[in-house]
């Protein structure tokens, strides 16, 4: 009894070195990929993390900075203030 042809050829077939070099090649690629995004994605989900305390922090700072927008007024009054005082101590000789 003879082996079948397909037997044969099953036997008989090898991969061409070019191909697993190929195959090789891509999955050093991938690697090295994989080797640089994920320190990049490790760091934007520490950034995320921290994303929600840094909004908190620069809300209570626009509530605490809000009054400084009333300093204009101050100043004004403050100046006028000091124009009444300059002619008082005119008028008083001083």
């Amino acid at each position: 009894m003879e082996p079948h042809g397909l037997v044969l050829a099953a036997a008989d077939s090898t991969v061409p070195a070019g191909w697993v070099a190929g195959y090789v090649i891509g999955i050093i690629i991938v690697l090295v990929v994989v080797a640089l995004v994920v320190p990049i994605l490790v760091l934007a989900r520490q950034i995320g993390d921290e994303a929600p305390k840094i909004n908190d922090a620069l809300t209570e700072a626009v509530s605490n900075t809000a009054p400084l927008g009333a300093l204009r007024t101050t100043i004004e009054h403050a100046t006028i203030i000091i124009g009444g005082l300059q002619r008082g101590r005119a008028r008083l000789g001083g």
